[in-house]
């Protein structure tokens, strides 16, 4: 058996005295385990980084074996991640993510969201921004999916500001006043008509993660036995860290 993809590295353990176990989201043959031979010397290891993207050879006897990788790196982003607390959290905290998909279950727009999202790690407001829509196209992607585009209640499409926490719909302005305590809000770069082109807050941040961890903790998670990842916790801290120290320079 033997192919050829693009992958990411979610993350690598050494095993043996040199070699290491490489686990990639690829996106022909999807999140895919592999032994790297030399995978824990010098040479391959900063290749090994998660977030990295790389040209993968697998090979094994089986398919169901764990096989070999032989592993080329197409764009490093190791270096630029290592230099920001808020991308070292964010890339750990999309690896947990890409975690929950099955493994070597194609996920191809999983894949190619993850290969944006890391793209535009720099800015660390527009990172927030990804990562919240990652966290929505993942909960879409494994069945648990919101309704974002009419309300539930009157199935109009406008003024959408709104989300039922029980339903998972969007509630518009009027149809949702008498209930705006109980309701979630959904913050403008999450809404269809606006998709973020008029900007966000930092209110807005912490709506979208607000709403996106709701869901991903009650459909994905606890059903698993499993939390939020630390990781995610300290990506939202930093990005509310940076935000209130540019808020104080601007006074």
């Amino acid at each position: 058996m033997e192919w050829t993809d693009d992958g990411i590295v979610l993350g690598a353990r050494r095993h043996g005295e040199s070699s290491a176990i490489v686990e990639l989201l690829t996106r022909g043959h999807g999140r895919h385990l592999g032994l790297v031979r030399g995978g824990s010397g010098s040479r391959m290891r900063p290749l090994l980084q998660p977030g990295n993207s790389v040209r993968a050879v697998w090979r094994a006897r089986l398919d169901e074996h764990l096989g070999t990788y032989v592993i080329e790196a197409t764009r490093l982003r190791a270096a630029t991640v290592l230099a920001s607390s808020h991308a070292v959290y964010g890339v750990t905290h999309l690896a947990s993510l890409a975690r929950l998909l099955p493994e070597r279950d194609p996920h191809e727009d999983i894949y190619d969201m993850l290969e944006r999202t890391l793209n535009d790690f720099d800015d660390i407001g527009e990172a927030a921004v990804h990562l919240v829509k990652f966290e929505l196209a993942m909960l879409a992607e494994l069945g648990f999916g919101l309704d974002l585009e009419n309300c539930a209640a009157s199935g109009v499409t406008t003024e959408l500001i709104y989300v039922s926490p029980k339903s998972g719909g969007a509630v518009s302005r009027q149809a949702g006043e008498p209930w705006r305590d109980k309701l979630l809000r959904l913050p403008p770069f999450l809404r269809e008509s606006d998709d973020g082109r008029n900007g966000w807050s930092d209110q807005d941040l912490m709506d979208g993660f607000h709403l996106t961890g709701l869901f991903l903790m009650r459909h994905v998670l606890e059903p698993r036995g499993q939390a939020h990842s630390d990781a995610r916790e300290g990506f939202i801290n930093a990005v509310a860290r940076h935000r209130a120290r540019v808020g104080t320079a601007s006074l």
